[in-house]
């Protein structure tokens, strides 16, 4: 049993509209993504880190760049049996599962990254990546800290907290003084994956409402569950609800695990899934070892 695993923000780097380029389904994709976001988004993602690393370029960077890989993919004939997406990778997934097409998607990423941008003022929140602590550990630490929540379970060694900046910095030297290994802040342009912005939540539900979702080609493990639905209701529900919840990336691959997943592939820019997967006790490809490879 095969799964391809889709990244999320933070898989984005200045040269990836060229390191892709190289690839046959870019040029159709490329002028496809320029059509529907009215401008080159292929120039962004070739350009300064700075203006990249924006959540309305970041998103549909690496929401295309995903697809492209997955084109690839589906031309060496690899095709997957059961797919999950890390946050916005969840988007990719669904594109890939044909739940709605790529211009449909691509346009929906754009949004999104829009929405959760103007849900907060930027610079009042933050993430920060807590290595080396269990789980309730931190859940405990961070219950009496106002505006500050568990944001992604990314391995059995790492969770990231979200919240207000001033939140996340009390959080973080109290888990500190708990015998954290490492506390890192991230480089985020808000509190993803909390109810501080709910706001983003309630446009992009009002935004999908508008648009019709098919029944995936094979299921996809849902963040907010972790577990794998081919309901285009409950898909549609849980895309709204994931922007406020937390990612449970490691009961996501614990999941395919139990059912049986044997081959994993990570279908995107960079290899952030492929790391976590070391972590996570399983054997993760990058999509060019097949393709440039295999």
């Amino acid at each position: 049993m095969r799964a391809f695993l889709f990244p999320g923000q933070g898989s984005q780097y200045s040269g990836m509209g060229d390191d892709f380029a190289v690839y046959e389904e870019s040029k159709e994709l490329y002028k496809r993504a320029e059509d529907v976001l009215g401008f080159d988004i292929v120039s962004i993602m070739n350009g300064d880190e700075d203006t990249l690393k924006i959540t309305e370029n970041a998103q549909p960077a690496i929401f295309l760049t995903s697809y492209i890989a997955y084109r690839e993919m589906m031309k060496k004939g690899i095709e997957p049996d059961i797919a999950a997406g890390h946050s916005l990778g969840e988007y990719s997934a669904f594109a890939a599962a044909g739940v709605y097409d790529f211009d449909t998607g691509i346009y929906i990423v754009r949004k999104r990254g829009e929405f959760i941008s103007s849900a907060l003022e930027p610079g009042k929140g933050t993430m920060a990546a807590i290595i080396g602590l269990p789980f309730h550990e931190v859940e405990n630490a961070i219950a009496d800290i106002e505006n500050v929540w568990p944001a992604n379970y990314n391995d059995p060694t790492q969770i990231v907290i979200s919240g207000l900046k001033e939140s996340v910095h009390k959080a973080m030297e109290i888990l500190k003084e708990r015998g954290a290994r490492k506390v890192v802040e991230l480089k985020v342009s808000g509190p993803f994956h909390t109810p501080l912005i709910e706001k983003a939540a309630e446009e992009m539900e009002e935004l999908l409402s508008q648009i019709k979702f098919h029944k995936p080609k094979f299921p996809i493990v849902l963040n907010v569950t972790a577990r794998e639905s081919n309901d285009p209701e409950d898909m549609k529900r849980y895309l709204v609800e994931q922007i406020v919840s937390p990612v449970k990336w490691l009961q996501s691959i614990e999941r395919m695990k139990e059912l049986g997943v044997e081959e994993y592939f990570e279908v995107g820019p960079k290899t952030v899934l492929k790391g976590l997967g070391r972590k996570n006790g399983i054997k993760v490809m990058h999509f060019r070892e097949v393709i440039e490879v295999g």
